[in-house]
């Protein structure tokens, strides 16, 4: 990994919403096949971090860096062709339309079209009761199952870079555990992980290595273990006082 770019960098990003300083001086870097988490408090600028990523927030300075490449400025079009896709904070699904059509939405920028199907197998296997609702309005479904849906629909675009919000919000207990071992799963298979997430201990119990952010700055970097481990993160983010 240390002989190739990043596949995932920022340099000295910052973002603004009109006098609000949101993201300050930046800086972070995703290697190929990781899985990295990015922790913090609400209003921290965790969402705004992967939406300055996604180009849907343009930063005010620095440079967002895709495989070598600088892509400040790109739509999120250009970005999603490049391999990055989101799953987004409360699945964001087409309630109206069927689970099938949205998990086809998701492969709306893919030219190799003779390769659809064996994708959404792979997502049926992964998620057997995707499959069985399949031609259920998405709005029906459950929480649970929405949350399959939405990353089976993120899958379809076949991403080397996931980008995931806040994944086990709005989750059953019983169903966060799952959820985890799918991201763990998706990111066994190849796939980059970064994902924004309040469980800090539930998220760093998978990842290979962590950020911390604190009211726009990055205030902590350092691998999953050690932020288990750190003391002051356990305090602030893992509910434990003295």
């Amino acid at each position: 990994m240390s002989d190739q770019a990043p596949v995932l960098e920022f340099r000295n990003i910052n973002v603004h919403y009109g006098p609000v300083h949101v993201l300050k001086d930046m800086n972070l870097s995703i290697n190929a096949g990781e899985l990295v988490c990015l922790l913090g408090g609400n209003a921290s600028g965790k969402t705004t971090t992967l939406k300055t990523i996604l180009g849907m927030v343009q930063p005010s300075s620095g440079d967002v860096i895709i495989d070598g490449d600088v892509v400040t400025g790109e739509k999120i079009a250009g970005i999603v062709s490049r391999g990055v896709t989101m799953v987004p904070e409360n699945r964001r699904l087409f309630k109206r339309m069927t689970v099938k059509e949205n998990l086809e939405i998701g492969a709306y920028l893919r030219t190799d079209r003779d390769s659809l199907d064996a994708e959404m197998e792979h997502i049926f296997e992964m998620f057997p009761r995707v499959k069985e609702r399949l031609n259920q309005k998405a709005g029906t479904l459950s929480g649970g199952e929405q949350q399959m849906v939405a990353v089976g629909r993120a899958l379809m675009a076949k991403p080397k870079v996931l980008l995931m919000d806040e994944p086990s919000m709005g989750l059953a207990p019983v169903l966060v555990q799952q959820n985890f071992d799918i991201i763990e799963r998706i990111n066994g298979e190849g796939v980059t992980v970064f994902m924004v997430e309040q469980n800090a201990n539930m998220a760093l119990s998978i990842a290979d290595r962590g950020y911390v952010l604190l009211t726009g700055r990055i205030v902590l970097d350092d691998t999953a273990p050690n932020l288990l481990a750190n003391e002051d993160l356990r305090k602030a983010y893992l509910g434990e006082v003295d």
